[in-house]
């Protein structure tokens, strides 16, 4: 899951995004409402977190643009703007949710995977392929009745083909799940997370097969 926060307040951005990177999101910030619209352009986000009070005027005006581009992406607005008027005018623009600061963090989190698991939306709570099931809420895999070890990397690989399954997930795909736009990556990288995947699946007796189409990418089946 790749997730863009457009929040001024620095220190607040980092530990939303610090939080959100512990719960298997690729998390990519920016400061204004410029920034994100420009960020937001150049990958394809499953979830949206938007200030309203930015440096460079009001973030409805970028959700504004973003529903006027045909965007679906559910966008949660997080904001100190706590009145019923400012509600309604958020919820109006086209926010899927609204949440005031100060919050709970496990609150925030909570909401963000209530809206993708929307009908449509990008995330189910659990995700089950032959004898293999992931708990997207609690972060573990099992095979059968045994727990998988896996790293945050490759639980991001197993559910996004979980999620998947049954189509071609190319690698330039998996990339934007598994980084961010501030993470290095390898040229094979992707391709040593699904190998190390493919082998833990393997050693635990799953009968899901994770496919490599040359050219095309990753098929889990």
């Amino acid at each position: 899951m790749r997730l863009l926060i457009i929040e001024d307040n620095q220190r607040l951005c980092q530990a939303v995004a610090e939080s959100l990177r512990s719960q298997g999101f690729a998390v990519d910030t920016a400061a204004t409402a410029a920034e994100g619209l420009q960020i937001w352009r150049a990958a394809d986000y499953d979830v949206v977190v938007l200030d309203l009070m930015l440096p460079d005027g009001s973030g409805l005006r970028a959700l504004q643009e973003m529903r006027g581009q045909g965007s679906k992406t559910p966008v949660l607005i997080l904001t100190a703007l706590g009145a019923i008027e400012d509600r309604v005018r958020g919820l109006d623009c086209g926010a899927d949710d609204y949440l005031v600061k100060p919050f709970a963090m496990q609150e925030l989190i909570a909401r963000l995977r209530a809206l993708l698991r929307r009908p449509g939306a990008a995330l189910g709570r659990t995700l089950t392929l032959g004898n293999v099931r992931l708990n997207t809420s609690a972060r573990i895999a099992t095979v059968a009745e045994t727990q998988l070890d896996l790293t945050r990397s490759e639980l991001i690989v197993l559910e996004t083909l979980l999620r998947n399954q049954g189509r071609v997930i190319s690698k330039d795909r998996l990339g934007e799940c598994l980084y961010d736009f501030q993470q290095e990556r390898s040229t094979n990288s992707v391709e040593t997370h699904v190998h190390r995947l493919r082998k833990k699946l393997a050693s635990a007796g799953a009968d899901v097969s994770l496919r490599t189409l040359r050219g095309l990418g990753y098929l889990a089946s």
